[in-house]
C-alpha cells in the first residue's frame, strides 16, 4: 500500500518524522509530498524542504519525496496512492483536517484518508513554534532533524 503524505512541512519536525516512519510501518510506502504554495511566504524554499525531508528519512525503507503544486487529490492520483495520510496533534487540528478530507473525498472519492495522531511527546510542535524558537536562539535540536536545526540556525544566526 502507497500512502500520499502532503505538507509544506516548512520546516519539517521530529513530528512529521513519527508520522514519516510510522507510516512506513504501517501502509509499506509514504510519499511525502511537499507543497509549493505560491500564495505563503516560505521560510525555506521548495527545493530546500524538498532537501531536509530526503536527508532526515533517509534510514526509513519506503520513502519517496517530490514536490507538488495544485490539489492534493490531484498529486494523489498522479502519484498512484491507495490512501492520504494526515496527522492530529490535538483536537484544534481535527476540525480543519476533517473539513480538508470531507473536501478531498468530495473531489475524489476513490482516496479515503487516514488520520495517525502523532506521539504524545511531539503534541506540542508546529513548524511555525519551531522557528519561533529558533528565531530567539533558543534550543530546537529535540523539535527538528538536525538538518533542519543546521538549517534554522544557519538561517536566523
Amino acid at each position: 500500500m502507497r500512502a500520499l503524505y502532503p505538507g509544506s512541512f516548512d520546516p519539517l519536525t521530529l513530528g512529521h518524522l513519527d508520522l514519516i516512519e510510522r507510516g512506513c510501518a504501517l501502509f509499506g510506502e509514504v510519499v511525502v509530498a511537499v507543497l509549493c504554495n505560491p500564495a505563503k511566504t516560505s521560510t525555506f524554499t521548495l527545493q530546500e524542504r524538498f532537501n531536509q525531508i530526503h536527508v532526515a528519512t533517509a534510514h526509513c525503507k519506503g520513502v519517496s519525496v517530490i514536490c507538488f503544486e495544485g490539489l492534493t487529490v490531484s498529486c494523489a492520483r498522479h502519484n498512484q496512492v491507495d490512501l492520504i495520510l494526515r496527522g492530529l496533534r490535538a483536537m484544534s487540528d481535527f476540525e480543519y483536517e476533517l473539513q480538508i478530507a470531507h473536501t478531498n473525498r468530495s473531489l475524489a472519492p476513490d482516496f479515503e484518508t487516514i488520520f495517525l495522531a502523532t506521539a504524545a511527546h511531539h503534541s506540542f510542535l508546529s513548524s511555525s513554534m519551531v522557528k519561533e524558537v529558533a528565531r530567539f536562539g533558543g534550543n530546537i535540536d529535540h523539535m527538528v532533524p538536525e538538518v533542519v536545526a543546521q538549517d534554522l540556525h544557519r538561517l536566523f544566526n
